[in-house]
């Protein structure tokens, strides 16, 4: 599977250069220019790595670090920063920031540090899903938000681990129905429906965010919304 870096700079001659690099490597990238661009790519799509600039207009860098620690503890990040800033060097590994390069460097060198940050990833347990502050065991069966226990039916965590297997993908009805149901049954589409309510009443309930969203006429995805952005 391609591995997708987050490029996170605000000078485009940079950031081109970086994008074309990595590609060239095998990489999947996407740019993000100013730091809020940065925490929407960051919440809308899945990353293996994410290349932070830290002087970014709108949100500073050392603040998009942050919010992205804030949700994903593990995920590598590599600071790029001027030669003098070893305030903001130390500032950002104390929060969580795992290397970092100064500007200029040679692109031998980041591509290095690419890789051994994407090495050192943690394995991740097969049978374990999270997304945000949801778990799910394929192993025990257990679902549990924030570390509130949730009981779910059989067919509901079915549903519940087939949408967490494919996070921030808008899944149709269909699909989900072929493939949590089966393809040998006949029964109407919405029981998808059905079963999304009763699962957003026990994931979604209380929550300052939701996580299972409809996307009108076609399906849904799980995805955060803050309950303020909900129409």
């Amino acid at each position: 599977m391609t591995e997708r870096i987050l490029i996170v700079e605000d000078e485009k001659s940079i950031a081109r250069v970086l994008e074309l690099e990595l590609k060239f490597e095998g990489y999947e990238t996407t740019v993000a220019l100013t730091g809020s661009e940065a925490l929407i790519q960051f919440r809308e799509q899945e990353w293996d790595l994410v290349l932070l600039d830290l002087m970014l207009p709108e949100i500073h860098g050392l603040d998009v670090l942050k919010r992205i620690r804030a949700s994903d503890t593990t995920l590598p990040v590599i600071l790029l920063t001027a030669k003098n800033d070893v305030k903001d060097k130390v500032a950002g590994l104390d929060l969580g920031a795992n290397d970092y390069v100064t500007k200029p460097f040679e692109i031998e060198e980041l591509l290095a540090r690419i890789r051994a940050n994407l090495r050192m990833k943690k394995p991740v347990d097969e049978h374990l899903h999270r997304f945000e502050d949801l778990t799910l065991n394929e192993s025990t069966r257990e679902v549990e938000r924030a570390g509130r226990q949730i009981e779910l039916t059989p067919r509901e965590f079915d549903l519940l681990l087939y949408l967490m297997r494919h996070p921030k993908q808008v899944l149709g009805r269909e699909q989900l129905l072929n493939a949590v149901w089966g393809y040998d049954y006949y029964g109407d589409t919405n029981v998808i429906d059905v079963y999304i309510r009763y699962l957003r009443k026990k994931i979604d309930f209380g929550e300052d965010a939701t996580y299972l969203q409809t996307v009108r006429g076609v399906g849904y995805v799980l995805k955060e919304q803050p309950h303020e952005a909900q129409a």
